[in-house]
């Protein structure tokens, strides 16, 4: 008898080891302690058969399938299991219907679990909402996408939202230790022995996603010609063979992360920034394109006028990679971000930009100042619109004269910091400022 035999005679289902080793009860689950560890609400609501509509959030292998199983295990009511992959809005109705029979008949409450929820679009989320408000179902969704940005604002103000952690190293190491000991759902029945450097590989390729280890350590296991004593012994060579590093999946949610880990790290650290940048370009296939854009924004942002170098480099890394493209680029546009995150960095601009928007709302309306009106026309002097002084006649180009609307005539919006350039705009913006009230006091 093979070794495949022998595991269908062991179990005849031959499901997938993680399938059997799922856990059953919380105290069997692993990881996610800050939402299921002792006295915590969610394990309170389990425990108490009170669970009400709940949306997890969090990466592959983290445990969110395994949680509603838990669920549904638990509860005295009806759970039904959809995907929203296969599901249509047909079905979710049908469901909808049999729980308002199963509630207004027998009492008894129906729980939907709606796997990846993300993959219904707005509209068939609308489907559940009316089912949701009126407790006609408590809902339970599963997605591995940023909800903020894939579920609808109504379903997620109706649900308690709990974010699931990502799994470490030591979350797919325990699992697999128990399944190695499991004799009845693991591999206990076998005569097996995996190295401790199989055991660490497997979980490091897992990266956190513990269907992902328990799957290589079954393939490692099934795969592995036994010895001459019928040991089956598992090798860190086995093991390099049954996992791969994973591909690292970029949806929605996690571009906009890393987009903004990108343009956070060039306010502070020239290391994390050329990191997001390749990583986002090299792992997760994003254009380059979205990075340079960011950047010339960024020198405007958060660099502006302390260092206006830093926009030239950011438009001529927009330039060359328009010119010579991927990956010949990567050295200026390297370039341009390190200068970025190495320049001074100022915010006088957006600041600026705030005061202006605010003094806007306030204000009902701009009238221009008669002596800044255009006077290009006849009869614009008999309309009143004369007394402009042009600064150039001025010593240092510059003259004492209103330029702002009465209403917010003393305004400053402008204010330039201590940071490179911006100091000596600084000390110009002090000299006017001087010279301006000495006239006032002199008026």
């Amino acid at each position: 008898m093979d070794l495949f035999s022998y595991q269908e005679e062991q179990n005849p289902s031959m499901r997938l080891l993680a399938d059997r080793m799922r856990p059953k009860t919380l105290d069997e689950y692993i990881g996610q302690e800050h939402i299921v560890g002792p006295h915590r609400l969610l394990r309170r609501a389990i425990e108490a058969d009170r669970v009400s509509s709940i949306l997890l959030y969090g990466p592959p292998g983290c445990g969110k399938t395994t949680l509603a199983n838990i669920i549904a295990e638990r509860t005295q009511g009806a759970f039904v299991r959809l995907n929203a992959v296969d599901a249509s809005v047909k079905d979710v109705r049908e469901v909808i219907q049999e729980a308002e029979t199963a509630r207004n008949m027998y009492a008894r409450k129906t729980i939907l679990f709606l796997d990846e929820v993300h993959r219904f679009n707005r509209s068939q989320q609308d489907a559940l909402l009316p089912a949701v408000e009126k407790g006609t179902i408590i809902f339970i969704g599963a997605t591995t996408e940023n909800p903020f940005h894939t579920v609808n604002g109504a379903l997620i103000s109706r649900s308690t939202l709990f974010q699931l952690k990502p799994l470490t190293a030591e979350h797919s190491m325990l699992a697999m230790q128990r399944a190695l000991l499991d004799k009845e759902q693991g591999l206990g029945f076998l005569p097996l022995q995996v190295d401790e450097e199989a055991m660490k590989h497997i979980a490091a390729m897992a990266n956190g996603d513990i269907r992902r280890a328990l799957n290589a350590l079954e393939l490692a296991a099934m795969t592995t010609t036994p010895e001459e004593d019928g040991t089956i012994r598992v090798t860190l060579q086995e093991a390099e063979e049954s996992v791969r590093r994973p591909t690292v999946q970029a949806d929605e949610s996690t571009q906009y992360d890393v987009l903004s880990a990108f343009h956070k790290s060039i306010r502070g650290s020239s290391d994390a920034a050329l990191f997001w940048f390749f990583y986002a370009v090299e792992k997760l296939g994003m254009d380059p394109m979205t990075f340079i854009r960011r950047l010339t924004v960024a020198c405007s942002e958060d660099i502006g006028l302390a260092n206006p170098q830093a926009m030239v480099q950011a438009v001529s890394a927009l330039e060359a990679y328009h010119r010579i493209g991927w990956p010949e680029s990567k050295y200026i546009i390297s370039q341009a971000i390190l200068f970025a995150v190495e320049s001074p960095k100022s915010n006088s601009i957006p600041v600026a930009i705030q005061r202006i928007m605010q003094a806007m709302e306030e204000s009902r309306s701009a009238e221009v100042p008669m002596h800044l009106r255009d006077t290009h026309y006849k009869g614009a002097a008999q309309l009143g619109n004369k007394g402009y002084q042009y600064p150039h006649d001025y010593p240092e180009h510059y003259v004492v004269q209103q330029y702002l609307p009465d209403a917010i005539r003393n305004r400053t919006f402008f204010m330039a910091s201590e940071q490179g350039m911006e100091a000596k705009m600084k000390i110009n913006q002090e000299r006017r400022r001087n010279r301006a009230r000495q006239e006032k006091g002199e008026r």
